[in-house]
């Protein structure tokens, strides 16, 4: 895979936040996918322009966010917003205390948004599409997402949709396969294995929320079991939160934990 960088202009933020997000930016220098602060190179006196950016990341509570609150973004640019008062075009809205791999996550779904401006895929995660449209070749509403999941569990799945009348089910073994399907089928639900290191699970549900926002996720993971320590299960569970699953369950998976949520698919 080529080295692909996705270029941030960052308006306001203290001194700790930046240096918490330069980390960020360095850290993702080790990736395929990275990230690089953007500085317009421009004339003494004159007005920086942020055309350039793939994305605008602003503090809502800095006094150079009402001008970006009022500007329109240009054509395929994203505005990720950090505190209240969002304008209705940002992308994402954010709030204090940052949490910083959620911010990581949202870049990643940027360049998957780039990738479906290029027409590289059929994705659309900017306007969301009602669940009765011709979202892709299935137009399907009783199909099922896959990712990461292991075949003990995956099976436990399947029994548990055959009884919701959802016999059609797509397997993703990694990030860029699980994008392209959604690109190209209606879900009604999806399921990502949170400790499948092969899939980025927590940006896939964010991007599974977007486009099918009347569907359900589930995520597994077995730190929300016993095995797993109350501060690792506390934090899991609010990520899944933030991501917008709709449940988060234990692995490996027991029938009696999946059926409750059989009847509201």
């Amino acid at each position: 895979m080529n080295k692909q960088r996705i270029l941030v202009s960052v308006v306001g933020f203290s001194d700790v936040e930046r240096h918490a997000l330069n980390t960020v930016f360095r850290l993702s220098e080790e990736r395929d996918l990275s990230y690089a602060p953007w500085s317009p190179l421009i004339a003494p006196g004159a007005r920086p322009s942020l055309a350039a950016a793939q994305v605008v990341l602003v503090d809502g509570e800095s006094a150079e966010a009402v001008l970006t609150h009022a500007r329109e973004m240009p054509a395929g640019q994203r505005l990720i917003w950090v505190g209240d008062d969002a304008p209705s075009h940002a992308w994402r809205v954010l709030e204090r205390p940052i949490v910083w791999s959620g911010v990581l996550h949202d870049l990643d779904a940027v360049y998957a948004a780039r990738q479906a401006d290029s027409g590289y895929l059929d994705l659309d995660i900017t306007s969301p599409a009602p669940l009765t449209g011709d979202a892709g070749t299935s137009g399907s509403e009783r199909r099922a997402l896959l990712v990461g999941v292991d075949a003990f569990d995956a099976e436990v799945l399947r029994s548990g949709l055959a009884l919701a009348d959802t016999s059609e089910i797509d397997v993703a073994l990694n990030t860029d396969m699980a994008v392209a399907l959604m690109g190209r089928n209606t879900y009604r639900c999806a399921v990502f294995n949170l400790d499948e290191h092969q899939v980025d699970a927590w940006a896939l549900a964010r991007l599974f929320r977007t486009r099918f926002p009347q569907a359900m996720s589930f995520a597994l993971s077995e730190t929300a079991g016993p095995v797993g320590d109350w501060w690792s299960r506390r934090r899991v569970r609010r990520s899944s939160e933030q991501a917008g699953v709709s449940a988060l369950l234990a692995r490996p998976l027991q029938a009696r934990d999946f059926t409750p949520w059989i009847d509201l698919l």
